[in-house]
């Protein structure tokens, strides 16, 4: 399926929004506005359209950057006249249309943008160890065999027959997926799970980690498209805002640092650090969860036990890409292979999964190769300085490919999410025994406050989809609000073990149902 580029649509993207200039310094005297929108990512930006598209055009959207589009980020990297432009956050359209079916609003909206990218053939594939190159593609096939099938039917009936969750280790150790100290079946678990939900099973819900992956790659495609287009993935999000802001627009407030934040059931007052302020009638905070969990900002009053009980038992993982760059006549690694596995001996988890850009369909010549870690290694290596990371990686390689085959890179990179005060993370994760009604309590508004993002979204946290579909849910809601017709958000002051399944509804954020197999 294909769908026709908008040459309005992508005419738009000219305006300069990427870039715009940011507004003066304010005088210290508020601004008014029907509508303060916290954050100019995905939920953000999707927020307002869906404003825009209601006829409510009075808002203002109040952005810590000087660019809109949050954690799908992107910049330069590559030595001098051999530079090209690499993510920094989300990299991939996961799971895209399914024929005569659903569409993932992410793959239009890059259709629309005409964004460069590829599709990710997980197949191809070159597993090794320290001692080189080493076949174990096999345990692959049998982690993916029963007992991913067993897990997946459990978590089935965890839903349906409302059990208490476990956590995904759980649940593969009774499937008897048990890797131990089999060095290599670890890595293919972190190949299988960790790489895509950016922690490990023992620190993931059985249950939402399977409802997570069926309602994306069930519902749309198993397809993973990788984008890599010049101008940044986020131009998508440049393409949706052009369509209701014009260049330079005054309703958007680039390089302003929120700093206090104060709701009531009549209003919304936003502080910022340049001692500006906005007075809104109402709010939507798509702040990341990782913001709102290290009291980035101060909110008054203080949650309530129930919110703030919401925000600490959900999870922000962080997933770091650290890419390097080789004379391109130097490349030593098998370019007809996309993805390389590693398995340490001693550490799991330790620079494991390496991406080749320099292979046909991405970045041929360009002699970039990147290598992924999360959480507890992302910690290790966004807290240390780039030499040290730099040494680690390329002992790797050199175990991988032969010391006597890789030369000292050219250009090395790596972005550190944990420590931005704007993101303090990458995305979010669903822990095991966190029920329902407790992740409503994050999603829920407190008087006119709302919120929205990757992380309030109950079937798509982690997925920029997630994110546009709650973004454009609270836009959707604050306007019926503007109209006299305002219900708010359910929420939980008494929580309980489990969910009931008349309560899996769209109140609570569930949409489709997990029990489909529309893309496979």
């Amino acid at each position: 399926m294909q769908v026709n580029v908008l040459n309005v649509f992508c005419a738009c993207l000219a305006l300069g929004l990427a870039n715009a200039s940011p507004l003066q310094k304010r005088n210290g005297t508020c601004q008014k506005t029907k509508v303060a929108i916290l954050g100019a990512g995905t939920a953000g930006i999707t927020a307002a359209q869906a404003l825009s598209n209601a006829s409510v055009t009075d808002f203002l959207i109040v952005e810590y950057n000087s660019v809109i589009g949050g954690r799908v980020a992107h910049t330069a990297f590559g030595a001098k006249n051999q530079s090209y432009t690499v993510e920094l956050g989300a990299n991939w359209v996961q799971g895209i249309f399914t024929p005569g079916g659903p569409v993932n609003p992410i793959w239009i909206l890059a259709e629309l943008s005409n964004l460069t990218n590829t599709y990710s053939n997980y197949s191809s594939i070159e597993t090794f160890n320290q001692n080189g190159a080493v076949d174990f593609t096999d345990l692959i096939d049998a982690y993916e065999g029963d007992p991913y099938s067993t897990v997946e039917q459990d978590a089935g009936y965890i839903l349906s027959d409302n059990l208490q969750d476990r956590s995904f280790r759980s649940g593969l150790s009774l499937a008897g997926w048990k890797p131990g100290n089999d060095m290599e079946a670890q890595a293919v678990e972190w190949w299988e799970f960790d790489w895509e939900y950016g922690q490990s099973p023992e620190l993931s819900s059985q249950e939402f980690a399977i409802v997570n992956y069926n309602t994306t790659f069930y519902q749309y495609s198993d397809a993973n498209n990788y984008v890599f287009d010049s101008r940044g993935f986020n131009a998508f999000i440049r393409g949706e805002a052009s369509t209701f802001l014009t260049a330079n627009d005054p309703r958007l407030l680039l390089n302003t640092i929120v700093t206090n934040v104060s709701y009531s059931d009549k209003g919304v007052t936003v502080y910022n650090k340049d001692g500006s302020c906005v007075e809104a009638d109402y709010a939507i905070c798509t702040f990341s969860l990782g913001v709102l969990q290290n009291d980035a900002v101060t909110f008054s009053p203080a949650f309530p036990s129930w919110k703030q009980m919401g925000i600490e038992t959900f999870s922000m993982a962080t997933y770091t890409k650290i890419f390097l760059q080789f004379p391109p006549d130097e490349v030593f690694w098998n370019t007809s292979y996309q993805f390389f596995l590693y398995a340490d001996p001693n550490e799991r988890g330790y620079y494991p999964v390496w991406q080749s850009l320099d292979s046909p369909g991405f970045l041929p010549g360009s002699g970039i190769i990147f290598v992924t870690v999360v959480q507890d290694q992302s910690y290790v290596v966004e807290n240390q300085d780039d030499a040290t990371t730099k040494a680690q990686v390329l002992d790797v390689l050199r175990d991988m490919f032969g010391a006597e085959n890789v030369p000292e890179p050219i250009a090395f990179m790596y972005p550190r999410w944990s420590l931005e005060p704007w993101a303090y993370g990458s995305y979010s994760n669903w822990p095991p025994g966190t029920s329902l009604e407790m992740h409503e309590n994050l999603r829920a508004n407190i008087g006119r406050l709302y919120f929205a993002g990757e992380a309030t979204s109950t079937e798509y946290y982690g997925f920029l989809h997630g994110a546009w579909f709650e973004g454009q849910a609270v836009g959707t809601e604050i306007a019926d609000c503007l109209k006299g017709n305002c219900t708010g958000e359910v929420h939980y002051n008494v929580l309980h073990g489990t969910t009931p399944p008349r309560e899996y509804d769209i109140e609570n954020g569930w949409d489709v149902t997990s029990f489909q197999t529309n893309g496979f």
